[in-house]
């Protein structure tokens, strides 16, 4: 038997258990991750892609320096750890356009209209669906889904398998980006909340200049195909919103590694 025979079947099970380590960290994304965990996605795809993502990148993640590829219950919580902080990060985008879709519902007069959403079984606002659809439709458009993979490619290097370790300041990350689900909520929505706050005030100030105006008859419809206007109008910088967001989500989640 060869030298190289004989150190390959030595370092076989380091192999495996560095594949194992990888499969772990990469199912995060397939739970939370935007466009990986679409219920639209078959579960076997899923599979296949980690699996053949695995096979790629285990050989490479075992020779890295300061790899500890040894299945014990701390590296296997560690792995699943930076998979879910990569994949909830992002996920939060999500959050944020069906955020901004609740609130415009109630400005369209579209609050008791909801669908039933696929991938959380639960209700969701029309417009929330529509948005979170233009969101995916971005993410594919512009390439994230690979930016996504390299990123996570990258943190191999970053906290090699069996150093993957969630602190505090992971957690402290996690809470400040959930809390900026409202505040992007509310940017995304901005333009025509005061689009429609600007026709309420007018109809108000001509019922009371003259009451005898149907102003009330004419304004839900005149504020509804304002409020249309202005969105399809803001619709224009909605892409680069998203994608600046999602890159800015994903840098953060790049900082909560800890190095060891």
């Amino acid at each position: 038997m060869t030298h190289e025979a004989s150190s390959l079947i030595s370092e076989w099970p380091q192999y495996l258990s560095a594949a194992m380590l990888v499969m772990v960290r990469l199912s995060g994304l397939m739970v939370f991750a935007p466009l990986f965990s679409s219920a639209a996605v078959a579960p076997r795809i899923k599979a296949g892609l980690v699996i053949a993502i695995t096979v790629l990148l285990a050989p490479a993640v075992a020779a890295v320096p300061g790899a500890h590829a040894v299945l014990e219950m701390k590296s296997v919580l560690g792995e699943l750890g930076v998979g879910l902080m990569f994949g909830m990060s992002l996920s939060f985008l999500n959050e944020a356009l069906m955020f901004a879709g609740a609130v415009l519902g109630m400005q369209f007069s579209f609050s008791l209209v909801n669908l039933l959403d696929p991938n959380s079984k639960v209700e969701t606002p029309v417009l929330g669906q529509m948005l979170n659809w233009l969101g995916l439709l971005v993410i594919i458009g512009s390439g994230l889904d690979r930016t996504l993979l390299a990123a996570v490619v990258r943190s191999f290097a970053v906290a090699p398998v069996g150093h993957g370790v969630m602190d505090v300041k992971s957690a402290a990350a996690l809470v400040t980006m959930a809390g900026g689900i409202f505040l992007a909520g509310l940017q995304l929505s901005a333009p025509v909340l005061a689009a429609a706050l600007t026709v309420e005030v007018t109809v108000a100030v001509v019922a009371r200049l003259s009451p005898q105006l149907p102003a009330m008859i004419v304004g839900i419809p005149a504020k509804t195909m304002i409020s249309y206007v202005v969105l399809i109008g803001s619709l224009a910088v909605w892409p680069a919103w998203i994608e600046r967001h999602f890159i800015a989500l994903l840098h953060a989640a790049e900082g909560t590694l800890v190095r060891p």
